[in-house]
């Protein structure tokens, strides 16, 4: 976070190269480091500095751009009508701000709006001409996205041939989010762990490393599924008012959203917090809930804005909180040696999963937090990420609880400890210590990088405590006489 002497230009540098980086991991990698809140804070930070210094705005500022550049492993496409992305809005006032501006964009007194479920998938659209799907495409840029045709085919209610007998547009791209129902998720990754392959963090992520998979068979594997959202290509005609041709695509085959109409923010502010409450029921994920305006001529007369819709925002829910207690603060050793603390909580159900475990990020936030060992905590979950401490119960405190001492020493190899001038980590300074090994295998064989099927994080470690790897030129000479001597292989 900059202090108020940092200058503008400065800022907005740190600001672009950091929402770059995470739009990176989140888009292409699939392995987010940050929350959606935190993204959503840097890249509001960003958006304040250029509005009040219009001369450091920049073509590739992330305000300017949607999502990432698409893989260099897929052919591209260009989306004749840009794929936007949506404003955000994370309180009834922001959403009463908001609808005030689409009535004097529109001139309007009295207008229609439609609420949905934002689901947390991955954007895409389908082509279809004569009614039959011809193209699958993911957003990419917003303007330039991958054609996963071949592995769009495979996703079972995604409709091949639009029944000729309903009158399909000449020409119709619709565009929806693929993901996982929770329930084939879970299936899915028990099957995985009971024959040893690496689990899937959360079905976006597993949703999203299926849909770029350059072998379909691979995809066809995995249990996805569409809702769609929105028409983007037309030629041909569908009614005028949003509601009603979702309604209509469902009549052709397509699986859409429940869509509901509003007339004013009482009832605007009613559906969101009726779709918050309904969200830990559901059987897919959803982050929070998309507005629009109903009538989809009014669209073009509203405009929109950068990279925005003028007539549609996005009510983001707020990050789900719970309480526990601390048991343990453990360090591990990360890839690149630095010392990382981790609470060990006591489990606690949160956001449909059970949360033992929460990042402390690094001694400064450790230190800054206050936080000790039996203390009651408070633990957020806001995206894909790990869950993290944002605050601790210190009204609570018996005068049981204990300070953790920061290590002077690897807790694995027992080297030493340094810490680099600037930066926020310790680091082990052992290159060869067992635990950074560990780690670089780890993620050497995981999806964001080799995705070598079925070796994982735990089964990586174990090869390297029993001396099978040590070093990454040792997964390709593995020896297997050795291994199916290992005990459960």
């Amino acid at each position: 976070m900059a202090d108020a002497t940092t200058p503008p230009a400065v800022r907005a540098v740190a600001l672009r190269e950091l929402l770059q980086r995470y739009n990176h991991e989140y888009y292409v990698l699939q392995q987010p480091s940050v929350s959606d809140g935190e993204w959503d804070q840097l890249f509001h930070e960003l958006r304040r500095l250029e509005a009040a210094h219009p001369e450091l705005i920049t073509p590739d500022s992330p305000t300017q751009m949607i999502g990432a550049a698409p893989s260099e492993g897929f052919e591209q496409v260009r989306h004749e009508v840009p794929m936007l992305s949506l404003s955000n809005v994370f309180s009834r006032d922001e959403l009463a701000e908001w609808t005030r501006r689409v009535y004097r964009n529109a001139g309007r007194d009295e207008l229609a709006f439609t609420v949905e479920p934002k689901i947390d998938g991955v954007a895409s659209s389908a082509l279809y001409d004569a009614g039959k799907f011809v193209r699958g495409a993911t957003r990419g840029d917003g303007f330039v996205g991958e054609d996963v045709t071949s592995n769009m085919r495979t996703i079972r209610d995604l409709p091949r041939q639009l029944p000729a007998d309903h009158e399909p547009p000449e020409l119709l791209e619709v565009r929806g989010e693929i993901y996982m129902r929770r329930s084939e998720f879970d299936r899915m990754n028990a099957a995985r762990a009971e024959a040893g392959g690496q689990l899937f963090a959360n079905p976006r992520n597993a949703a999203s490393g299926a849909l770029r998979q350059l072998d379909a068979s691979i995809t066809a594997s995995r249990p996805l599924r569409w809702f769609v959202y929105g028409v983007g290509q037309l030629r041909g005609t569908l009614p005028r008012q949003h509601s009603e041709m979702m309604a209509r695509l469902r009549e052709l085959g397509f699986t859409t959203t429940e869509v509901g109409v509003c007339r004013d923010v009482d009832e605007l502010w009613a559906a969101c917090e009726s779709w918050a409450a309904r969200r830990g029921h559901l059987d897919f994920d959803i982050d929070g809930v998309v507005i629009k305006v109903d009538d989809t001529w009014l669209h073009d007369e509203i405009g929109t804005v950068a990279r925005e819709p003028r007539w549609a925002t996005a009510f983001k829910f707020p990050a789900q909180q719970a309480e526990t207690t601390l048991e343990a603060i453990e360090i591990n050793v990360g890839r690149t040696g630095s010392l990382n603390p981790l609470a060990i909580l006591t489990p606690v159900a949160l956001g449909g999963v059970t949360i033992a475990r929460a990042t402390l990020h690094n001694e400064d936030e450790l230190r800054r937090l206050d936080v000790r060992v039996g203390d009651r905590v408070v633990i957020q979950r806001a995206g894909d990420v790990i869950p993290k401490i944002v605050g601790v119960r210190a009204d609570l405190r018996d005068g049981d609880e204990r300070e953790f001492v920061w290590p002077t020493q690897c807790p694995v190899c027992g080297s030493s400890i340094e810490r680099v001038e600037g930066e926020a980590h310790s680091y082990c300074v052992n290159s060869s210590c067992p635990a950074q090994l560990r780690e670089q295998v780890a993620h050497f064989v995981s999806r964001g990088a080799l995705d070598i099927e079925f070796l994982g994080q735990r089964l990586a470690a174990r090869f390297v405590d029993a001396g099978l790897i040590t070093s990454l030129a040792d997964i390709y000479r593995l020896n297997w006489d050795q291994i199916l001597e290992m005990e459960g292989m």
